[in-house]
């Protein structure tokens, strides 16, 4: 009996012995930061899932008789439903229906004037976000403030941007880094990005990607000085997609 037991037991370890491993699949990490936008990038450029933040304050309230204190005149467009409840660059959870604004440099937080050259018609909204990263625009509006100016159905249009109020100086300060792209392939970002940290040794190198799919390089230098981010700014293009210059804060 014992034997019988024995052999029946070398059986049984034989066969577990040879039963192949289960294979479970994982999905892999996001990138680090990831945000995105518009290629909007990692956290503090905007655009990405977000946790429960606290709300937005109340629209800016500007008085009819308050100056501009800096103008620019260009192509803006809007953005919708891929980005409607992720987060902005300033932390806040973007709602297209809300009278907000992405800009690339102004101050965020910043209060303008957005002025349709077509209709002539105008909305105040607050910049929450940074874009539009196409070369050529100059704001990206909210769904609704787009719709107010009667952008929607033309999808871009000359405006007139005017800065009333600002939390900080233009000319001075600030976080600034370099934004490139945004590539087809997470392959060629990663080979942009590769090549930017062999280049740039104190600089930190962000590579992420947009809800609409395209990938982005981002390039903090040392300090995020403005300076330095020119520099790069000045010495970078590729084939594909552009370069920007981008404030952080």
């Amino acid at each position: 009996m014992k034997r019988l037991l024995l052999t029946a037991l070398v059986f049984v370890l034989a066969g577990c012995s040879h039963k192949s491993a289960q294979v479970v699949k994982v999905p892999s990490a996001p990138p680090p930061e990831q945000r995105a936008p518009q290629g909007t990038p990692p956290v503090e450029a905007g655009r990405g899932q977000l946790p429960e933040t606290p709300p937005p304050p109340p629209a800016a309230e500007v008085g009819p008789e308050e100056k501009p204190s800096f103008v620019e005149t260009g192509i803006a467009s809007w953005y919708g439903a891929p980005y409607h409840n992720r987060r902005g660059s300033n932390g806040e959870i973007y709602d297209m229906h809300a009278m907000t604004a992405a800009h690339r440099t102004l101050p965020l937080g910043s209060v303008v004037r957005v002025t349709s050259l077509r209709s002539g018609g105008s909305v105040v909204v607050r910049i929450t976000d940074r874009g539009p990263f196409i070369t050529g625009r100059i704001i990206d509006l909210s769904q609704a403030a787009a719709d107010k100016i009667g952008l929607i159905p033309r999808g871009t249009g000359q405006v007139r941007v005017e800065l009333l109020q600002a939390p900080e100086p233009l000319d001075t300060g600030g976080r600034w880094a370099v934004q490139i792209g945004g590539f087809g392939r997470e392959e060629r970002a990663r080979e942009v990005a590769g090549q930017l940290s062999r280049r740039y040794r104190t600089a930190q190198i962000l590579t992420f990607n947009s809800p609409v799919g395209d990938w982005w390089v981002r390039v903090r230098v040392k300090g995020d000085v403005r300076a330095r981010a020119e520099e790069v700014l000045r010495d970078n293009r590729t084939p594909e997609g552009a370069a920007f210059l981008v404030r952080l804060d």
